[in-house]
């Protein structure tokens, strides 16, 4: 809402209205390409392309022909749009630069999170001189607080199903799916106040969608330091074996992570080194 308002752009249509109107449109996967993030309406016949920066893990669309895959390693996908821009030797309009900008910064919490890489510093320079940001610093600060003023009056709900995903594992000792969702905060005291409500919408959403682990990282963006919420026994054995030196409190429903805070290199990577190490679900 805030990048909207701050570059006087429309909202644009949901999915739902734009396939009413027509229901064979081709569709572009941006930002994701797991099917467990796709909206169910989309028919994956339809779908033409992917655009993202996250890594192949799970769960990957699976098409019946060759489509355009644009996957980069880099710390937003806004970075590999903007890219594509110039390398088209096209020029973002100033809303669409500042859209982009808004994005990077808060894909790469402003630049300071483990992701970043340098081409998302160089598009950053380019679109602030196209949008016309003479502050880039401010712009990142306004976003945040507007991101965390949104969280903070959002349903336990909302925390725990906005930005979550699903990763499917199959070993030896250990088969299912852990669901992992973040939420990005300046202030991840008056997320973690609200523990044992989140606690109990973490385990209603582990059940709703059949997960055999499930976590919830609450991440300072400020601070640049993680939390993460266990709401069960197989939660905090996984957590210690991802994280041995991370510090539980005393009911083991937190873990201080330190200054782990990116999901994509620093969460699903231990997890996964934990599972493929060989950890097995606790059976009580």
């Amino acid at each position: 809402a805030f990048a909207l308002e701050e570059w006087g752009m429309e909202k644009p249509p949901t999915i739902e209205e734009v396939l009413k109107e027509n229901s064979d449109v081709k569709i572009c996967l941006v930002d994701y390409q797991q099917t467990t993030q796709m909206n169910p309406i989309i028919n994956p016949a339809n779908v033409v392309g992917v655009i993202d920066h996250h890594a192949l893990q799970s769960k990957t669309i699976v098409t019946d022909r060759p489509i355009l895959i644009d996957v980069r390693p880099w710390g937003s996908m806004s970075t590999v749009i903007a890219h594509t821009f110039l390398t088209h030797q096209r020029r973002p309009s100033i809303e669409v630069a500042g859209m982009m900008l808004c994005a990077i910064l808060s894909d790469t919490l402003n630049l300071q999170g483990p992701t970043t890489t340098e081409w998302d510093r160089q598009m950053v320079t380019v679109l602030s001189e196209i949008a016309q940001v003479e502050d880039v610093q401010l712009l990142a600060t306004q976003l945040f607080n507007a991101k965390s003023k949104e969280l903070a009056d959002m349903s336990v709900h909302g925390l725990v199903t906005g930005d979550q995903k699903s990763f499917s594992f199959e070993t030896e000792h250990f088969e299912g799916d852990v669901g992992f969702a973040v939420v990005e905060t300046t202030n991840d005291a008056v997320i973690i106040d609200r523990l044992e409500d989140l606690i109990a919408e973490i385990l209603a959403c582990k059940k709703e969608r059949e997960f055999s682990v499930m976590f919830l990282a609450v991440v300072n963006i400020v601070s640049l330091k993680g939390t993460l919420l266990l709401c069960g026994p197989a939660e905090v054995s996984l957590a210690r074996a991802a994280f041995p030196d991370g510090i539980s409190n005393e009911g083991s429903t937190l873990m201080d992570l330190g200054k782990r805070v990116s999901r994509k290199k620093d969460y699903i990577p231990a997890i996964t080194q934990a599972i493929q190490g060989g950890w097995s679900k606790p059976k009580n």
